[in-house]
């Protein structure tokens, strides 16, 4: 039975659109074409713009329509990118994805990489603050005493010597700052404290030498006019030897008295000493017995206590309170010093640049050394300052046998030992009051 209408056949059918029958009769009902899920069909086999055995019979000159592939879109060869639910931009890859050339996801972060550039940037921030803090500080130091000058100068022995001086010099002070340092008004300088620092591989030794040693004032020259002036077996104090000639007579009278060769000259003045106590917020010390001092202005309590500046110097120079007077005074200056340099050392002094470098500019500037001390020689000595006074090394006063007109006679025995033990880099087995 044919599908067309009377009168028509495929011949004649042409165009199956656009064109009405031929005959009164109704056409038939028009086959709606199917919906299909899956791969557009092949051309030549009902599918695409081609005819096919499976065409409708719709009439002639209706041309084929486009079919729907999935129900989505055409079968043009065009894929509008919905038929298979993508959504542009998502994580999973596909043109447009974050894997692809036009996505919008930000690539993993490389942690390798970003650990390896913040360890170099760390490492050349510290190199580089290590390298101008060193320029900056080895600026500061007042290299003002020319060692050379000292004359008929024993052998160097094994280790390293220090002569540590502490000055009564009120250079930067106002009137002011003497008056509540109770400091006078004494024209020229004098050393309040004196110490030798061996540092050697047998263990480092601090030996303190009283202000009021009886010693013989050498031959010596002048270190301002050159010329020669001759010993006479003049016996003094200690401290005289300064006064007269300042530095490079004192390590001369030093190293004729003891046949030690000093390697190194250190001094602080007053000013010096109380801006590095302030600097680094002051000093705890327990104190065992109560003393009070009018010249020196102490007036302490007996008991734990933090000293600042003012109180610091007080402690350390007072010795009328003291029935041994000078030696009593030697043996609270090792015990100050032996807390200030806990003090300094501590990683919340070292590690904050608030306190580091005010304590470090307070102490550089009112340091005097000699002219071949390197900042390396200056960081041993603190060190090793640090280590006596903590117990890892031996602390003592010069021997004493006796005293002569109000002046400390030296023990000369107990110091040749000495001094041979320090020469030749031994353990100390000599003991001073």
């Amino acid at each position: 039975m044919s599908d067309w209408p009377e009168g028509w056949s495929d011949e004649n059918g042409g165009s199956r659109h656009g064109r009405g029958s031929a005959s009164a009769q109704p056409d038939s009902a028009r086959v709606m074409r199917q919906v299909r899920r899956g791969p557009a069909t092949p051309p030549g086999q009902g599918g695409g713009y081609g005819p096919g055995p499976s065409a409708p019979p719709y009439g002639g000159g209706v041309p084929h329509q486009p079919s729907y592939t999935g129900g989505q879109g055409y079968d043009d060869g065009y894929d509008s990118g919905y038929n298979t639910g993508q959504v542009y931009g998502a994580p999973g890859g596909g043109p447009g994805g974050p894997e692809g050339p036009g996505g919008y996801g930000r690539p993993r972060p490389n942690w390798r990489r970003r650990i390896k550039w913040t360890a170099i940037t760390v490492v050349s921030v510290l190199v580089v603050t290590t390298i101008g803090t060193y320029f900056w500080a080895d600026g500061k130091l007042r290299r003002e005493v020319d060692l050379s000058t000292v004359i008929d100068r024993p052998e160097s022995g094994d280790g390293t010597n220090y002569l540590i001086v502490g000055s009564d010099s009120r250079e930067g002070l106002t009137a002011a700052d003497k008056k509540a340092l109770h400091t006078g008004s004494a024209e020229g300088k004098r050393t309040d404290s004196m110490m030798i620092l061996h540092v050697g591989s047998s263990g480092d030794t601090l030996i303190s030498l009283p202000r009021d040693s009886n010693v013989e004032i050498p031959t010596y020259k002048g270190s301002e006019s050159g010329k020669t002036y001759q010993g006479r077996g003049q016996h003094t104090k200690l401290n005289a030897a300064y006064a007269t000639d300042g530095p490079t007579l004192l390590v001369r009278t030093v190293e004729f008295n003891t046949g030690l060769h000093i390697d190194h000259y250190v001094e602080i003045g007053f000013a010096g000493f109380a801006g590095i106590v302030d600097a680094v917020g002051g000093v705890d010390i327990t104190i065992d017995k109560a003393f009070k001092d009018k010249y020196s202005g102490a007036d302490f309590q007996a008991g734990k206590q933090t000293l600042n500046g003012e109180e610091a110097l007080a402690f350390v120079r007072t010795r009328h309170a003291f029935a041994t007077s000078d030696l009593q005074r030697t043996k609270n200056q090792q015990k100050f010093l032996a807390a200030l340099a806990h003090q300094v050392a501590t990683p919340g002094t070292i590690l904050n640049p608030f306190k580091f470098y005010p304590t470090m500019g307070a102490g550089l500037d009112s340091l005097i050394v000699d002219k071949d001390m390197s900042l390396w020689d200056l960081g041993s000595m603190f060190f090793a300052m640090k280590g006596v006074n903590g117990g890892d090394g031996t602390s003592m006063n010069m021997p004493i046998s006796g005293s002569t007109g109000g002046n400390l006679v030296w023990d000369k025995a107990k110091v040749k030992t000495l001094v041979n033990e320090l020469n030749n880099d031994e353990k100390v087995t000599v003991s001073g009051d």
